[in-house]
C-alpha cells in the first residue's frame, strides 16, 4: 500500500488524461454542501492557482469520492480545522481543497491516488503525502499542526493564533524514534520505521501513538504490492480460505472501508473454531484499533464480535 514517490511539481498534468479506475469503491453517491468542499480543485486551477497560491500558503488536499463515505467522513473535519485556524488579523492559515476523483481523474492520476482518502499538502509547489487512510480528529489535527509548522520554517505561511490572539504553545519535540521513524517512511522503509517505533514503546510503553503506528506500518508491509481489487475478488470467490480472507480485509481497512472489512471477518469468525477462530478475532481487533474509538460503528461490530464468540 505504501505510495510511490510523488512528482516534485505537477506541471506536466495538462498533458494527462484518460480514465482513472477506484472499483473498489462501492458505495452509493451522495450530495455534500458544497461550502464544505473548500477550494474544489480541478486540472486547470490546480495548475494555474492552487500551485502559485502554496509558495504564499501551504495547501492541504483531501482526495475523496462521493461513492466512499469513509472518505466523505473527513471533509467536515478537515474543513472545520480550516476555519478554526486563523490569523491574528482573520485570515486562514492555510488553504483546505477537495478533489473529487470521479469527476477529476487526470488530477487523480497525477497525484498518483490509489485508494481514497488521500490528504496531499503542497508547500510551494512540492507534494508532501500526509496520511491515506482516516486517522482519529487529534491525529489529522497533529498532522496538519505539524505541516504549519514546518512550511512557517521555509518562511511559507504562519501558525494559526489561539482563542485569545496569543500565539499559540509549539507542540513538544519529536522523541529521538519518531525522527528515525519519519525519516525511514520518507524513503519508503516500512520495517526501519516499524523498528523505530517498536524502539520507542520499549523507552516508553504507554506511547499509544507508537503503538498505533505500528499497527498502521503493519498494514502496510502486509498490503505492500497488492492488487485490491483482485485480492478481494479472490476472497468472495474462496469464503473458506482463511488467509485470503484476512488479505480482503486488510485490502479493505486499508482503502477506509471499515464496514466491508469487518463484516467480512464477522461472517468468517461464526464459520471457524479453534485456533483459527482466534487468528480471525486477533486479526479482527487488530482492524478496530484503526478506527476512532468515538466511531458507532466500531460498537455495533464490537457487539456483533462477543455475539459471535459467545
Amino acid at each position: 500500500m505504501s505510495m510511490p514517490p510523488l512528482p516534485p511539481s505537477l506541471k506536466g498534468l495538462g498533458s494527462l488524461g484518460g480514465a482513472f479506475d477506484l472499483g473498489s469503491l462501492r458505495q452509493p453517491a451522495v450530495t455534500i454542501d458544497p461550502d464544505e468542499l473548500g477550494y474544489v480543485v480541478t486540472q486547470e486551477n490546480l495548475i494555474a492557482e492552487l500551485l502559485p497560491a502554496s509558495n504564499d500558503a501551504v495547501a492541504i488536499i483531501l482526495c475523496w469520492s462521493p461513492r466512499s463515505t469513509q472518505a466523505q467522513s473527513l471533509i467536515p473535519m478537515m474543513r472545520q480545522f480550516n476555519r478554526d485556524d486563523q490569523t491574528l488579523e482573520g485570515d486562514p492559515t492555510w488553504i483546505f481543497g477537495t478533489v473529487n476523483v470521479d469527476a477529476e481523474p487526470a488530477v487523480a492520476k497525477a497525484l498518483q491516488v490509489q485508494s481514497v482518502p488521500l490528504a496531499i499538502a503542497i508547500i510551494q509547489e512540492q507534494l508532501v503525502p500526509l496520511f491515506e487512510s482516516i486517522p482519529p480528529a487529534e491525529q489529522v489535527r497533529a498532522v496538519i499542526n505539524k505541516v504549519i509548522e514546518l512550511a512557517a520554517q521555509k518562511g511559507v505561511g504562519s501558525a494559526p493564533a489561539s482563542a485569545n490572539g496569543e500565539a499559540p504553545l509549539a507542540e513538544p519535540p519529536l522523541e529521538p524514534e519518531e525522527e528515525i521513524a519519519l525519516a525511514a517512511l520518507e524513503t519508503g522503509d516500512l520495517l526501519a520505521a516499524k523498528a523505530a517505533y517498536e524502539n520507542l514503546i520499549n523507552r516508553v510503553p504507554g506511547n499509544a501513538l507508537a503503538k498505533l503506528a505500528v499497527i498502521q506500518i503493519e498494514l502496510m508491509i502486509r498490503t505492500d504490492g497488492l492488487n485490491f481489487p483482485e485480492e478481494i475478488a479472490k476472497a468472495d470467490a474462496n469464503p473458506a480460505d482463511i488467509a485470503q480472507q484476512l488479505r480482503a480485509a486488510d485490502c479493505e481497512i486499508a482503502e477506509g472501508d471499515f464496514d466491508a472489512s469487518s463484516n467480512r471477518l464477522l461472517t468468517l469468525i461464526r464459520t471457524v473454531a479453534g485456533d483459527d477462530r482466534m487468528k480471525v478475532r486477533d486479526h479482527l481487533l487488530m482492524i478496530f484499533s484503526l478506527v476512532d474509538p468515538a466511531d458507532p460503528r466500531l460498537a455495533k461490530a464490537r457487539q456483533q464480535l462477543a455475539s459471535a464468540l459467545f
